[in-house]
């Protein structure tokens, strides 16, 4: 890695270690919020669901607490096996049919088409399958059955910059600019980046679930209003009225046009036609 891409992977840790470090650091928490806040209004138990990127199970647990059947999938093996040993440590490991080992560009190999009532993709694997996430977006969509939902969820470009301004301003301003114009951090953009992904902007995402065949229901940022008081988060979510009073004004703030870039992840939940 190089100075130049530093800035902009400051925020795009690894996802099983932001889920683990959701108690130290409140803004993670903010953001798991507002993701799992649409599992609990859209699912309503039963249904068969695909989890895809699943990781060590941050939204796994939610999921089989709605209750659902859930189907794990991921392309990494010892994520699988931290699935896995999680849901056997904390009692939910019934809830899930299979653990499956797989590429989200290519689940033919392992799934029907209309399998599933519902598919979760949450956090970063539309980012980080980068320039294959169009083939992505198109098996995860088919795999669901046709009314079936969608959650997923991908990196905003804004809202890294947004949070992470401080950062960023440090290093070459022609890597920010062409970051910035095309989503990509990437080969052609920084050649020494540890891990290639691409931000999405609102309507580019919006426009990337509808070209699937997928109708979107909601769009949303993943955190707003939290997203430059971090410093104040953990005094706030001391106090239960007033940790959920700031939960219930980010729902509002995230869904708003104007807040749709800023937040950490941009997210949808659509239905295929």
């Amino acid at each position: 890695m190089t100075g130049n891409d530093a800035g902009w992977l400051r925020a795009h840790s690894d996802e099983d270690e932001e889920w683990q470090r959701q108690e130290a650091k409140p803004a993670h928490y903010v953001d798991f919020a507002i993701h799992t806040h649409y599992l609990r209004e859209f699912l309503k138990g039963g249904e068969r669901v695909l989890e895809v990127g699943a990781g060590a199970g941050r939204f796994t647990r939610t999921l089989a607490l709605i209750p659902t059947r859930i189907t794990v999938a991921d392309i990494s093996p010892a994520k699988l096996q931290r699935n896995r040993r999680n849901a056997e440590a904390l009692g939910y490991a019934e809830a899930i049919e299979a653990w499956c080992e797989c590429d989200m560009c290519d689940l033919k190999p392992h799934f029907q088409e209309g399998a599933f009532d519902a598919v979760v993709c949450y956090g970063g694997p539309l980012s980080y399958v980068f320039d294959r996430r169009f083939k992505a977006i198109q098996e995860l969509v088919r795999v669901v059955r046709q009314g079936g939902l969608l959650f997923l969820s991908a990196r905003s470009l804004w809202g890294t910059l947004h949070a992470d301004l401080p950062h960023i301003l440090r290093y070459d301003p022609r890597i920010n600019r062409e970051i910035i114009e095309t989503g990509n951090l990437g080969p052609d953009k920084v050649a020494l980046a540890s891990r290639f992904w691409h931000a999405y902007r609102a309507d580019e995402f919006k426009a990337f679930i509808e070209g699937a065949g997928a109708d979107i229901l909601v769009l949303s940022a993943s955190d707003v209003l939290s997203a430059t008081w971090q410093d104040l988060l953990p005094a706030w979510r001391e106090d239960r009225q007033v940790w959920n009073h700031l939960l219930e004004l980010e729902l509002a703030a995230c869904r708003q046009p104007g807040c749709l870039d800023m937040g950490s992840h941009i997210l949808a939940v659509a239905r295929k036609r």
